[in-house]
């Protein structure tokens, strides 16, 4: 377990190491992201928020407390939700933002052009534009208008042919002056200019777009935000815009406009019960015109004057009877009325008058209800169609309620008139016991009958009319305003914080990603940790990569390569501190060519030379030899190791070279390279060769062919003591080597295998470096370079 762990510290720890090494390129991609965002930040349009909070009142809540039942209801407040919810669809109703945007000619927005964006001018535009068209055809418009002012008195208009006045040659334009009546596909303009502080400034690019009332409704729509809280009747507004003056005036309007169609929605009902009583006003007064003419000339044709003397003759029961008459008539007619009102009600306006004396009550509630429901589906209809679910269930019952209210006011008709045939029998029993009065004056006591039902019915209908325009003018707004619109004038779009951390987020992901993309398809081999990812074989050392100039290390070098070929000196001595031969041979090979095979076995060799020990270094790689190169040494001797081989009258003594500048550094070099060199390396004159020199070298270092591509390493293989395998850095494969060295390694094919990295350069990959000190030891590190582990 404290194994696992260590190795997962030692992942984690190199792949940090991996991103910090790629610093620059991640502050590099952060820089540009920064300016992208800093950019699109600097010239995009800010969009501001604007509030406001009304609380939407109930005119049928009731004062009294709420019974016990009903407090223990689930739905005790669902009404009033679902009704708080109506209202915010009327408010978000296409009908009612079309009001706003006309009345505040949001349709026509003035910009001032820049020389990289344009600027929006809500108040106080420089310019102003008056149509000689009707509205209805100056609300379909949808243009642009390019206009560069001249003078203080002409400008320039061009056709919009979607090109900017940036790219405009003034020859394009057409020349007017401030006032003309100017001709258009939509009708005649003229353009004034504004005055004071506001007026157009010369050689100003101006454009003025004119749109469609239904496509700037549909985009206020979904900026607008409405919402309450649950069983709340508190209602938040919200609307986002770039002009932030603009949008506290549209919700401005909108609470008003809202006020506006409820009270209208309410002035209705009352509406059609004045008109009812004014009609019936009107007959009303005819008729008792009439009774009070007839009654005239009666009393002119029978000289009826002194009747005053003859009142105490009628009994205190005819008086009763004829009020029980006049009440019931009155009934009967107002019944009439509102029968023919039912019959000849248009069908765009189903409103009843309401409570007209009827002395029936239900026939008042069912009234009430009836136009409650008109109402209701009314207001629907602003919204949607006949079609509709909901508006044609209302109409049905809406169509119910007047059949049950025309059966109710028949009915009640026909008790009245049973009612009033037994007064009248009883009014002639009482006129029976009269018989002394005079017939004239039962004519005209019938004429003042008549009259007096008439002139009651005609002050009860001028009192209804009285309370109909006084309760016209009770109705008061349905949105009470607790906060008017306001705005902080603080941007919240697009968010700077936001748009800098999502720009950061970004300019990190894209190399991040990148490097770690690249280093999950990477397959090559960069240090130890990968190395012995892909073998589980013994680990000599690394050589770190250096400059090409300079192959072979010196006497007094504390660089890192001369200190690593120490290392590993020092690890071959304690490999093969129980080895009972003589001379210490050391076998360098490798997978492939140009892994630095022949690099290692003379810089080792070098490094072992330094020390004092007596070194023969051989150049057994026959086929592509390299090793007098790297020493920059021409051999002394004309014959090498093929030759011996070949050759049986060369001893090896004769085919050693001596050093000019080392005197414990011997080289064979490969003498002739041979058409057939596995053949000659399976000769019996290797074991000689390496007999020979036993004893009279304390290292034999052999620099072998590459394992991967030939045998010749194989057929020698046995006269080593220990194998250095050398993997190039960022060079070979690790499914190559694993495919090559494993087999060797686990098959002993190699004597005392170990592994050499060789060109490993940690700042690649972000790997520090732990050889020596360097040239300088004491230099101090900048302040970029991160410390190297």
């Amino acid at each position: 377990m404290e194994s696992k762990n260590i190795i997962i510290t030692k992942q984690l720890k190199k792949t940090i190491n991996l991103y910090l090494s790629k610093w620059k390129l991640i502050s590099f991609f952060v820089i540009i992201a920064l300016a992208l965002a800093y950019t699109y930040l600097r010239y995009s349009t800010n969009l501001y928020q604007a509030s406001a909070t009304i609380r939407i009142k109930d005119d049928k809540e009731s004062q009294k407390l709420p019974s016990l039942a009903e407090l223990s209801g689930s739905n005790l407040l669902s009404g009033k939700t679902n009704r708080i919810e109506d209202e915010i669809a009327v408010m978000t109703s296409r009908s009612l933002i079309s009001n706003i945007v006309k009345k505040l000619n949001l349709n026509i927005t003035y910009y001032k052009q820049g020389k990289i964006k344009e600027h929006e001018i809500y108040e106080n535009p420089p310019i102003k534009i008056n149509f000689f068209a009707h509205d209805s055809i100056v609300h379909q418009i949808d243009t642009t208008l390019f206009i560069k002012i001249k003078s203080p008195s002409e400008f320039l208009m061009f056709k919009d042919d979607g090109k900017s006045l940036m790219d405009r040659d003034d020859a394009l334009g057409k020349t007017f002056s401030f006032g003309d009546r100017i001709k258009t596909g939509f009708g005649d303009i003229v353009i004034v200019p504004n005055i004071g502080n506001h007026s157009p400034t010369t050689g100003s690019n101006l454009r003025v777009s004119i749109r469609r009332i239904s496509s700037v409704v549909g985009m206020y729509q979904s900026s607008l935000s409405i919402s309450n809280g649950e069983k709340s009747s508190v209602v938040k507004l919200g609307l986002k815009d770039n002009i932030p003056k603009r949008a506290i005036n549209f919700l401005n309007q909108l609470i008003k406009e809202y006020n506006n169609d409820v009270i209208t929605d309410k002035e209705e009902v009352v509406k059609v019960t004045s008109d009812f009583i004014n009609n019936r006003l009107e007959l009303v007064f005819k008729e008792l015109e009439e009774v009070d003419f007839t009654a005239e000339q009666l009393q002119k044709r029978n000289n009826l004057t002194a009747l005053g003397a003859q009142a105490d003759i009628y009994l205190q029961s005819e008086r009763q009877n004829e009020s029980l008459i006049n009440s019931t008539t009155n009934n009967i007619q107002l019944i009439d009325y509102m029968q023919q009102e039912i019959k000849e009600k248009n069908k765009n306006s189903d409103l009843l008058p309401v409570d007209i004396g009827i002395s029936d009550g239900n026939i008042s509630q069912v009234t009430q209800t009836h136009n409650n429901l008109v109402a209701e589906r009314d207001k629907l209809l602003k919204n949607s169609t006949e079609s509709n679910p909901v508006v044609i269930n209302l109409n049905n019952q809406i169509n119910a309620l007047k059949e049950n209210l025309s059966n109710s006011l028949e009915t009640i008709k026909k008790s009245s008139q049973i009612t009033l045939s037994n007064l009248n029998k009883e009014d002639a029993r009482i006129r029976g016991q009269l018989y002394s009065a005079p017939t004239k004056q039962k004519q005209l006591r019938s004429i003042e009958r008549q009259q007096s039902i008439k002139e009651s019915l005609y002050l009860y209908l001028l009192e209804k009319r009285e309370e109909s325009a006084i309760t016209l003018g009770m109705f008061t707004s349905n949105a009470k305003v607790i906060d008017k619109a306001y705005s902080t004038f603080i941007p919240v779009a697009p968010n700077r914080m936001i748009t800098y951390l999502a720009a950061m987020l970004l300019g990190l992901a894209i190399p991040i990603g990148f490097i770690y993309v690249k280093d999950l398809l990477d397959t090559k081999i960069y240090d130890k940790d990968d190395l012995q990812e892909v073998l589980n074989i013994p680990y000599i050392g690394d050589v770190p990569l250096t400059s090409k100039k300079r192959k072979l290390i010196n006497k007094v070098d504390y660089s890192p390569k001369a200190e690593a070929f120490r290392i590993i000196r020092s690890n071959i001595d304690f490999l093969l501190k129980n080895n009972s031969s003589l001379t210490k041979k050391v076998f360098v090979t490798s997978t492939k060519a140009q892994e630095g095979k022949s690099h290692t076995s003379t810089n080792l060799a070098t490094s072992i030379s330094f020390s004092d020990k007596r070194v023969l270094l051989i150049e057994m790689d026959i086929r592509v030899p390299k090793i007098m190169k790297y020493l920059n040494e021409k051999p002394n001797k004309e014959v090498g190791l093929s030759d011996y081989i070949a050759n049986k009258d060369l001893q090896p003594f004769d085919i050693v070279n001596k050093l000019k500048n080392n005197k414990f550094l011997d080289v064979i070099a490969s003498g002739t390279i041979p058409p057939n060199p596995s053949e000659l390396l399976m000769s019996d004159r290797i074991k000689d060769l390496f007999d020979y020199f036993e004893g009279k070298y304390d290292y034999i270092i052999v620099d072998t062919s590459a394992v991967g591509l030939v045998s010749d390493t194989l057929l020698v293989s046995k006269f080593a003591d220990i194998f250095i395998y050398v993997v190039s850095a960022n060079n070979v494969d690790k499914r190559q080597l694993a495919a090559v060295a494993k087999p060797l390694y686990e098959d002993n094919r190699l004597p005392n295998m170990n592994m050499l990295l060789n060109g490993t350069n940690f700042d690649k990959k972000g790997y520090g470096y732990g050889y020596g000190y360097g040239n300088n030891p004491h230099k101090k590190k900048k302040w970029y370079q991160f410390s190297k582990s």
